[in-house]
């Protein structure tokens, strides 16, 4: 599912226009996006949980040349599902 589908399954659940539910999703995805920002983590309780983690500097190789390069260290988004997700699944 790509987030055009979620979008009609939003509106066709709440009987609405596309405009409005797209217009929905993007709020809660913007409130995702502002809560990994300001409190580094986002719990959705039964669905899981998405938190910033820090990764470490190293060394990774160019995959057309072979060669090595010094990769800058970061901070990536993981996922931790939830149970009740896990168990549906």
């Amino acid at each position: 599912m790509n987030k055009s589908h979620l979008v009609a399954y939003v509106a066709r659940e709440l009987h609405t226009s596309r405009l409005q539910a797209a217009g929905l999703v993007d709020t809660v995805l913007a409130g995702i996006r502002k809560g990994l920002v300001d409190d580094g983590s986002v719990t959705l309780s039964g669905f899981g949980t998405f938190e910033v983690k820090p990764r470490k500097a190293r060394i990774g190789r160019n995959p057309q040349t072979g060669d090595p390069i010094q990769i800058e260290a970061g901070r990536r988004v993981g996922f931790r599902v939830g149970k009740a997700l896990r168990e549906s699944v």
